[in-house]
């Protein structure tokens, strides 16, 4: 099944951006942590887990929600995105964080160094590449660019196959790429990235489930690269 996710955004870049900043989408309806209830706990948790400031948003998406709300606190983050309109409409929105969102494709090599930052948020991204692009490229270059003790947090539609729904939000059906939790993170472990594992009920961590009002099935955890 063709993947149309890049024609999606970019006829849906506004609604997409209302979306997100609304949080029409980010209220989970079920979630197998009590302290994750919506995006807010997990990007509230991510902070907590950062070694350092230097972050980057791989797949920051229309209006660049994450990338102003980092910024917004301090942190020196940046943002990535293929489709233009979402870039632009960031912009637009956002003027401040201008030169810190940039288009570039997450099925290629990442136009960063190695070890480049502490921390890299990717979520809801790799559900719309090809499996054999995420294994081969996309997850071993998300490792590459976090240096030793950064955190990786991954949020991805999960199950096996392609699930096509219709998205209420857009008035559109939607396809949409989904992976294996398990097998993610043994092609994470093999670029010397580790699973966080929960310290207490009020500290995510682990492997975690929750349901979008979609409704979708998402898995989201937290790596550390060790070396």
């Amino acid at each position: 099944m063709a993947d149309y996710s890049a024609r999606f955004y970019e006829n849906h870049a506004r609604r997409y951006s209302e979306v997100t900043h609304a949080l029409l989408q980010s209220v989970y309806i079920k979630s197998s942590h009590p302290a994750v209830r919506t995006d807010l706990d997990l990007l509230k948790r991510l902070k907590e887990l950062v070694p350092g400031k230097r972050g980057l948003d791989a797949g920051c998406g229309a209006g660049a929600r994450d990338v102003y709300s980092f910024w917004a606190s301090g942190f020196d983050i940046h943002g990535i995105d293929v489709v233009k309109e979402n870039i632009r409409t960031a912009q637009e929105l956002h003027p401040e964080i201008t030169d810190r969102v940039t288009v570039a494709d997450l099925a290629k090599p990442l136009p960063y160094d190695d070890a480049s930052f502490d921390f890299v948020m990717c979520n809801a991204v790799i559900q719309h590449i090809p499996p054999e692009v995420v294994e081969r490229t996309t997850l071993p270059e998300l490792a590459r660019v976090i240096r030793k003790g950064g955190i990786l947090q991954l949020i991805f539609k999960n199950g096996a196959g392609i699930m096509t729904i219709y998205d209420r939000d857009y008035s559109a059906e939607r396809s949409f790429q989904l992976y294996d939790e398990h097998r993610v993170l043994a092609i994470l472990k093999r670029h010397n990235m580790e699973l966080v594992e929960e310290s207490s009920r009020e500290k995510p961590g682990g492997i975690m489930y929750f349901t979008d009002p979609k409704p979708v099935d998402h898995c989201v955890f937290y790596a550390r690269k060790m070396s």
